[in-house]
C-alpha cells in the first residue's frame, strides 16, 4: 500500500503543503510524526490535496488537527480544492474536534480504592528503603572520611555552619522570644484564676527547655536550611554537576552531603540553647509586666524548681533532629529528576517529611524519657 507523503514549500507567500499518496488509517503511522512536526513561519498556508489518491476519516483528522494547531498560532489556512468531498470531510471532522481537552474522571469503586492504597503503601515502602540506603551511604562515607582525615573539607564545613547556624540566629531568637511571651501571657491568664501566678515560671521553664525550644528551632531549621539543602543539591543534579563530580573521581556524598549533615549536627544544639535563653527572657519580661514577678524572683524559682535534666533532654534531642533534617533534605535532593519543577516539588516534600519525622522522633523521645522517669 502506497504510504502518504507530505512536502512543505515555505519559500512563497502563502506557503504550500503538498499531500500525496493514500492518506488513510492504515498509512497514518508513517506520517503522523511529520504532521506533528510541521511548523509554518509564513502568515498563510495553502494545503494542496490534488496529489492524494485516497483519504478517509483518519486522514481528515490529521489535516483538521494540523489546521487547528496552526490557526491557534495565527496562520491562515486555505485548501487548493474547495467544495469537494475531501474538504467537506475535513470540515466535518474539524467541527467534531473537542474545543478543549477533557479531564479524565477518577476511577471509582472499591477496586480502584484498594489499588490506590496498595500503590501508596508500596511507594512508602520503597521510599523507606531508599532513605535507609542513603543513610547507610552517609554513614559509610563518614566512617571512610574519619579514617582518612585528608578527605575532610574544613572550608565547606565552616561555610555550612555559618549558613545554617550563624545566619539563622536572628529568626530563632525572635521566634523563641515571642513563644516565651505567649506562654507567659496565656499561663498567667489561667493561673491567676487559682492564685498560682508564681507557677508560671515553672510552666515556662519546663515547656521551653524540655520541648518547645528545641522542637520549634528544628522546625524552623527544617524550613530554612533543609529546603536550602534540597534546592541547592537538586539544582546541581539537574545541571549534571553531580555526574561531573563522579567523572572527576569525587564522591558527591563526601563533597556535598557530609559537610551539611555534620554542620547541622553541630549548630542545631547551639541554636536550641540560644532559643531556650531567648524564650526564658521573653517569658521573664512578660511575667514581670503581667504578674509583677521580678527578674530576681524569676531566676530564683527557675534555679530552685527546674531540674538540669529538663535542659539536658532538649540538648539530647538536638543532634538527632539535626541528623534527620539534613539526611532527609539531601536524600530528597538526590531524588530530583530532569527539571526545575522536580526541584521545587522535592524541596516541598523534604520540608514536610523533615517536620513530620522530627515531631515523630520527639514523640518517641517523650515516651522513652517518661518510661525512664526523666
Amino acid at each position: 500500500m502506497t504510504s502518504a507523503l507530505l512536502s512543505l514549500d515555505d519559500t512563497g507567500d502563502p506557503a504550500t503543503l503538498r499531500l500525496s499518496g493514500r492518506l488513510v488509517t492504515e498509512t497514518l503511522a508513517s506520517v503522523e510524526m511529520d504532521f506533528r512536526n510541521t511548523t509554518v513561519q509564513a502568515p498563510a498556508l495553502q494545503i494542496d490535496l490534488s496529489g492524494l489518491d485516497a483519504m478517509d476519516t483518519g486522514g481528515a483528522w490529521l489535516i483538521a488537527d494540523l489546521q487547528a494547531r496552526l490557526e491557534k498560532q495565527g496562520v491562515r489556512i486555505a485548501f487548493s480544492e474547495s467544495d469537494t468531498p475531501r474538504t467537506d470531510l475535513i470540515a466535518k471532522v474539524a467541527a467534531a474536534l473537542p474545543k478543549e481537552e477533557g479531564i479524565e474522571d477518577r476511577p471509582r469503586g472499591i477496586i480502584p480504592w484498594i489499588t490506590g492504597i496498595g500503590e501508596t503503601t508500596a511507594n512508602v515502602g520503597r521510599s523507606m528503603v531508599s532513605l535507609l540506603s542513603f543513610m547507610g551511604e552517609v554513614l559509610s562515607a563518614f566512617a571512610a572520611t574519619a579514617l582518612r582525615p585528608r578527605r575532610w573539607r574544613p572550608a565547606a564545613l565552616v561555610s555550612q555552619m555559618e549558613e545554617t547556624g550563624l545566619n539563622a540566629i536572628p529568626i530563632v531568637v525572635l521566634m523563641s522570644f515571642l513563644i516565651g511571651v505567649v506562654l507567659s501571657f496565656q499561663g498567667a491568664a489561667q493561673l491567676r484564676q487559682f492564685g498560682a501566678e508564681v507557677f508560671v515560671v515553672d510552666l515556662i521553664a519546663i515547656s521551653i527547655l524540655r520541648e518547645l525550644g528545641i522542637l520549634l528551632t528544628a522546625i524552623i531549621v527544617a524550613g530554612r536550611s533543609g529546603s536550602a539543602f534540597t534546592a541547592s543539591i537538586g539544582s546541581m543534579k539537574v545541571r549534571e554537576e553531580l555526574d561531573a563530580m563522579r567523572t572527576l573521581g569525587l564522591d558527591p556524598i563526601v563533597v556535598l552531603v557530609l559537610p551539611r549533615v555534620i554542620a547541622l549536627v553541630i549548630v542545631l544544639p547551639i541554636l536550641g540553647f540560644i532559643a531556650n535563653i531567648s524564650g526564658l527572657v521573653g517569658g521573664a519580661l512578660m511575667s514581670w509586666a503581667e504578674l509583677n514577678v521580678s527578674p530576681g524572683m524569676f531566676i530564683t524559682r527557675l534555679h530552685e524548681n527546674t531540674d538540669i535534666w529538663h535542659l539536658a533532654i532538649g540538648m539530647i534531642k538536638a543532634p538527632v533532629f539535626a541528623a534527620i533534617i539534613a539526611t532527609v533534605a539531601c536524600w530528597q535532593a538526590m531524588q530530583v529528576r530532569g527539571s526545575a519543577d522536580s526541584v521545587g516539588r522535592h524541596t516541598t516534600i523534604s520540608v514536610v517529611q523533615s517536620i513530620f519525622l522530627v515531631i515523630a522522633a520527639d514523640a518517641l523521645f517523650s515516651i522513652l524519657f517518661a518510661e525512664l522517669g526523666l
